[in-house]
Order: C-alpha cells, then sequence, then structure tokens
C-alpha cells in the first residue's frame, strides 16, 4: 500500500513538472499574430460607396415628386397618364443609358463624345483613381467607388432630366410618343452635353472652363430646352388661350399631392447636390447642404411674396415652384459660393419663377406645371450665378482646378462668367435643335398629339384606359375648351367671379348623372350646348350643377336646351338659378 502510495506521489509530482516546464516553454514563445483588418483606404472606399448610394436612392426618389407635382398641377382626368409617365421614364432612362448614354457621356473619346465600352462593358479598375486608374472611363476617375456605384449615381440624373419633359408635355401628348422622346433624350441627347461638361469634353476644357456642380445646365436647363420643342410642336392645351388675347387658367386639381412631392423633392436634392462630391467628404457635404437648403427656403419665400404682390393671393402653386426654383438654381453653384450668396441666388430664382410663368403665358407658350420657368430658366440662372459668387479664396479650393474661378461679384473677373454664357448657349442651341428635330419625326410617324375629344375625356380614359379616382368623377371641375364671352384676366385669383346653381327639374338625377358622364367622354365632336356651359363646371349634385363663373341666364339656357336634346323625355325639362 505504501509503495502505490509512493507511486502516486512521484507520477503527481511528473506531471507538475512537466506541466511547468511545458506552460513555461510556451510563455517564452511570441503571441500568435493577429489577423491584419482593414486598411484605412479600404475604410474610406466603404465609407464613399455608402454616401454615393445613399444619395442616388434619394435623387431616385425625387421621380416619386416629380409625378405628385405634376399630377397635382394637372387636372384629375389626367392623372394616371401622368404618374404613368413619371414611372416608365425611369425603366426607359435604365435601358437606355446603360447601353448607350453612359459611354457617350464619360467613356474615352474625343472632345464632343465618348465611344468606348458600351452596355457599361468597356476595362475598368475602379475604385482605384487618378494615375493608378486603368480603364475607357477616365472622365469619372476621380471618385473611388465601383463601376457600378458610379453608373448608378449617374443614371438617376439622367432620368431627372427625361421626367422634366413630362411636365412640359402634359395633358395632350401621346403616351407612346413621350416614352419614344425619352429614349433620345436619356440615350443621346443628354449624354452627349453631359460628356461636354462632365465626360471633359470641349467645355471642360476651355480657359477657364465651364463648371456645374450638380447639374443646373447638365440636367435642368436640358430637361428645359428639350420640353420648351415640345412644346411648340404640340400646342396649347384647348381653351387655355383665347382668340381675343385673353388666358383662362387651368387650375390643377390636388393641390395636397403638389404639397407632398414638393416635399420629397426638396429632400431628395440633399442627395442631389451633396451626393455630387462622390465621397464620404464631411465638410463639403455639410457646406453644401447648407447652401442647398438656404437657396430653397429663400427661393420659396421670395416666389409667395412676389406671386402675392402681383396676383393678389399667395399662391400656393407659385410657393412650391418658388422652392424648386432655389433648389435647381443653387444645384450648379452649391460648392464654391457662400451662405449668404446662396440666399441672394435663391430670392432671385424665386422672383424669376413667377415672372417666367406669367411671360410665358403671355408667349402663349403653355407649360402646365410652370417646368420652364422652374428649370428651363432657373438652371440658366444658377449657371451665371456660378460666374457671379464662386468665391475660392473664403471656400480654399484651387481655382480653375478643382472649380471654378472667382466670380464677378466676388472678385470683378468676369471671365468665369463669360465661358458660363457660352456654355449656356451651345447647350442649349443643340438640345432645342435636336429635340425639335427628333419630336417632328415622332409627329410625322406616330403622331404626338392626341385628338381634341381624347383631351377633353382625358387621358386616363383614352391613352390609359383607367381612371386614377374610378367612380369619383362625375365631371371635370377645371375643363376649358372654348373661349367663351366674358374671358377672365390672367392674374385674376381662382373664384374670384360670384358662384351660383342651375336645378334641373323634370330628369332624375340618375338620368342627368348618366347623361352628363357620356357627354364628358364624347366619341365624336361634343355639343355647341355642353361646350358652353363645361368651362364654369364644378360640381354636379342629384339635380344641383354648381358653376364658378360665367352669365347665370346664359348657362342656364344652355343647360336646358342640352338636355331636351340629349335626354329620353328631355322635353319637359325646367331650369332655374340659384345665386
Amino acid at each position: 500500500m505504501g509503495r502505490l502510495r509512493s507511486s502516486l506521489l512521484l507520477a503527481l509530482v511528473g506531471v507538475v513538472l512537466l506541466g511547468w516546464a511545458v506552460g513555461g516553454a510556451r510563455a517564452d514563445e511570441p503571441p500568435p499574430a493577429a489577423a491584419a483588418g482593414p486598411s484605412a483606404s479600404d475604410l474610406k472606399i466603404v465609407a464613399d460607396t455608402m454616401w454615393v448610394l445613399v444619395a442616388a436612392f434619394l435623387v431616385f426618389f425625387m421621380n416619386t415628386g416629380f409625378g405628385c407635382v405634376e399630377a397635382g398641377f394637372c387636372r384629375a382626368k389626367n392623372a394616371t397618364n401622368i404618374l404613368g409617365k413619371n414611372f416608365v421614364v425611369f425603366a426607359i432612362s435604365s435601358l437606355a443609358f446603360w447601353a448607350v448614354g453612359w459611354t457617350l457621356m464619360f467613356s474615352d473619346g474625343n472632345e464632343y463624345f465618348g465611344y468606348h465600352g458600351w452596355f457599361l462593358s468597356g476595362a475598368d479598375n475602379s475604385p482605384a483613381t487618378g494615375d493608378a486608374y486603368q480603364g475607357v472611363y477616365s472622365a469619372i476617375n476621380w471618385t473611388g467607388v465601383p463601376l457600378l456605384a458610379k453608373f448608378f449615381f449617374q443614371l438617376v440624373f439622367a432620368g431627372t432630366a427625361a421626367t422634366i419633359v413630362s411636365g412640359c408635355v402634359a395633358e395632350r401628348i401621346h403616351y407612346k410618343s413621350f416614352m419614344i422622346f425619352s429614349v433620345f433624350l436619356a440615350a443621346i441627347s443628354y449624354p452627349v452635353t453631359g460628356h461636354w461638361i462632365w465626360g471633359g469634353g470641349w467645355l471642360a476644357k476651355i480657359d477657364p472652363g465651364f463648371w456645374d456642380f450638380a447639374g443646373s445646365t447638365v440636367v435642368h436647363s436640358v430637361g428645359g430646352w428639350a420640353g420648351l420643342a415640345g412644346i411648340l410642336l404640340l400646342g396649347p392645351r384647348l381653351g387655355k388661350y383665347r382668340p381675343q388675347g385673353g388666358i383662362q387658367p387651368i387650375p390643377g386639381h390636388s393641390m395636397a399631392l403638389a404639397f407632398l412631392g414638393g416635399m420629397i423633392l426638396w429632400l431628395g436634392w440633399f442627395g442631389f447636390n451633396p451626393g455630387s462630391t462622390m465621397a464620404a467628404d464631411p465638410a463639403a457635404i455639410s457646406h453644401i447642404v447648407i447652401t442647398t437648403n438656404m437657396a430653397c427656403a429663400a427661393g420659396m419665400l421670395a416666389a409667395t411674396v412676389i406671386a402675392w404682390l402681383i396676383l393678389g393671393k399667395p399662391d400656393f402653386s407659385m410657393t412650391v415652384n418658388g422652392a424648386l426654383a432655389g433648389l435647381v438654381a443653387i444645384t450648379a453653384p452649391c460648392a464654391w459660393v457662400s451662405v449668404p450668396s446662396a440666399v441672394i441666388i435663391g430670392v432671385v430664382g424665386g422672383i424669376l419663377v413667377v415672372l417666367a410663368v406669367l411671360m410665358f403665358d403671355r408667349l402663349r407658350i403653355d407649360d402646365p406645371v410652370g417646368a420652364l420657368s422652374v428649370h428651363l430658366v432657373n438652371g440658366m440662372w444658377g449657371t451665371l450665378a456660378v460666374g457671379l459668387f464662386a468665391d475660392p479664396a473664403l471656400l480654399g479650393y484651387e481655382a480653375g482646378k478643382a472649380g471654378p474661378l472667382a466670380g464677378l461679384l466676388t472678385s470683378g473677373d468676369a471671365r468665369q462668367l463669360v465661358t458660363q454664357l457660352i456654355g449656356i448657349g451651345t447647350v442649349g442651341a443643340f438640345t432645342f435643335v435636336g429635340s425639335l428635330v427628333v419630336w417632328t419625326v415622332i409627329k410625322v410617324v406616330f403622331g404626338l398629339r392626341v385628338e381634341p375629344s381624347a383631351e377633353i375625356a382625358g387621358l386616363d380614359l383614352t391613352e390609359m384606359g383607367m381612371e386614377a379616382y374610378s367612380g369619383f368623377q362625375v365631371s371635370d371641375p377645371h375643363e376649358h375648351t372654348l373661349p367663351t364671352s366674358e374671358p377672365r384676366p390672367a392674374m385674376a385669383p381662382p373664384g374670384s367671379r360670384e358662384r351660383f346653381s342651375v336645378v334641373v327639374e323634370g330628369l332624375s338625377p340618375e338620368v342627368l348623372s348618366r347623361v352628363w358622364s357620356d357627354l364628358c367622354r364624347p366619341n365624336g365632336p361634343p355639343p355647341a350646348e355642353f361646350l358652353a356651359v363645361y368651362p364654369y363646371m364644378t360640381t354636379l349634385s342629384g339635380n344641383r350643377f354648381t358653376f364658378r363663373s360665367g352669365d347665370p341666364e346664359a348657362v342656364a339656357r344652355s343647360l336646358s336646351q342640352l338636355f331636351q336634346k340629349q335626354a329620353s323625355g328631355g322635353e319637359g325639362v325646367r331650369v332655374r338659378v340659384e345665386r
């Protein structure tokens, strides 16, 4: 037993000594090397890419804003058509810009367009930048993000340019014709002029170079010029302008949609302008966010005040467009001007948008949503503002290389302003002439404008085969088809005339509703009596027709004659006016 205990004790001591020896040996060995983490450059690529994509998502969401603003500013009977255009245009832009537009805009080529790497298939080692870059898209090698992130960010800008046109040609264009034109704009027109400025083309290379940080000219003016060409070929909506020279306002059907769209666009611009840094640069992003916001606020308030002074009311449509005007105007100079300068730029933009809306109406250029005033006029103004307010001394960028020369008002030097004027003129001429040619070809081959009967009935039914508010529309309260004997002054606020009602007796409300609905959707030319009362019509409730203006006795007489002819048993129809 004693021997067993001695043996166990010796074994235990041996195990302890062995463990001590092994542990001591391990203690003398160096610890294993820790796994290497991501480098600072890797982390920057991640941050830059995330920022660029989030900004692109915000710009993509602006399609919703444009759709809401356009639908709200137009009549209910065209709402589905308008929403459809603003939805499908991004699908068209995606395919057209991927196949052709990206190459024309950003690939290596000559001073006028690129021609390498079609379908986004060219050699590219992004996110390498500068001298380390190897590929065919060298014009955009200054941003250290993957190629597909670059493409998506630029794609949403192309889609924005195409969307602008939708508002210009609203309420009277064939759906297919708009779709065809969108292919041209996203695939060819927008990329070519974009190459001149952002793709290393001739405007970027002249001395001093043309500068447009986020697209007052590249995006907004291009959309405006293309839309203007379409407006001139389409002509105005029925009843908008009178032979005697009067202007008939055609109010939008939903200021709620316009409000929602305006707020979405304001939010989206915080991706549009700051995102154009295409890098997670805290100082630059913060500066651009503030200049963007202040210009929007200043434009909104300036437009509201000017509209109030001129029109007698604080027109909410002008308020919304004033905000958008400030945003468009600050888009080109947002990175290179001070905050006080941004406020001035916004104020001027807000004033311009109101005056431009009235000017285009006097020129009988029918722009249903004010897109020309917002995007074309203020796109030009914002581009000029670069040559007036750019301030490299204050903001610390290298003039001529990292941004424009100092502006006329900050240095007394007019060279940058002259270049900006050259860019505005050449981009405008190319886009307008090219668009005019393409619109003309579309008009000849496919047709451009819907028939008058289709315009009266509404594009929702005639072009789309469905209504936005199915079951809720008995009549369109703001249709205008023919001149009347009492034109309302162009600047009179809506509702300034006395309203009245005409009660129709001798027919049931069901018959009245059915006949009126049929008349609103004509298969041929509508009756003269219908055209005489329809421009003033607001609501039908039971057997009571309510009108917002017009000669009550003449309207009642026309309504009586209309139902005597159109309704079975209408011979006994009687009407009376109630004020």
